[in-house]
């Protein structure tokens, strides 16, 4: 990339109020200071300490999403747990509402289990969200899940309006798809 090109992308940035930008690999410990600067971003934002808290947890939730799912992994494929994984991650202002948008590599396979959990997210009610998000409480783990599978409950539950997502086919010999996943506060 040209700097002439990175000029441009920090002007599209400015013009759509790009709070919080990151991509790269993600790990626990970046997560936590992406947390510790995001904190004090908003510290400075006029936003509501009920819009703030929404945002930083929809945030982490995100940032959990990538560290636990993305595809594309440094650690060896034989460890157990691939935590150091490619991602996007950024927090935006639009119209007097805030958005955050997260972007990582999943396998092609994996297009269908996401889009059947996230579809009915997208018309179920604030109050069918919080009452399936206390189901997941009580209930044992999903296999595979590196949580209670509470993670897009939770982004859910936080928006103010309906979860976004899409998934955009990588070039034809990368064996990932691109997922994406927007909420706004």
């Amino acid at each position: 990339m040209s700097l002439t090109d990175f000029h441009r992308f920090k002007e599209l940035a400015r013009q759509e109020n790009v709070v919080f930008f990151y991509t790269g690999y993600f790990s626990q410990s970046i997560v936590t200071a992406m947390g510790d600067s995001l904190r004090l971003r908003l510290a400075s934002l006029d936003a509501s300490q009920t819009a703030r808290r929404k945002l930083f947890s929809v945030f982490v939730e995100m940032a959990q999403n990538v560290v636990h799912y993305s595809s594309d992994h440094l650690s060896a494929s034989s460890a157990a747990d691939h935590e150091i994984r490619m991602g996007s991650l950024w927090v935006g202002e639009t119209d007097g509402q805030f958005y955050v948008v997260c972007a990582n590599p999943i396998t092609r396979e994996g297009v269908e289990h996401i889009r059947a959990k996230l579809e009915p997210l997208r018309t179920m009610t604030n109050e069918e969200i919080k009452a399936r998000y206390k189901e997941k409480l009580r209930a044992e783990g999903e296999a595979g899940s590196k949580g209670a599978g509470l993670g897009f409950l939770t982004v859910a539950r936080d928006s103010s309006n309906p979860i976004e997502f899409d998934f955009v086919e990588e070039n034809g010999s990368s064996p990932f798809t691109t997922f994406y996943l927007k909420a706004t506060i």
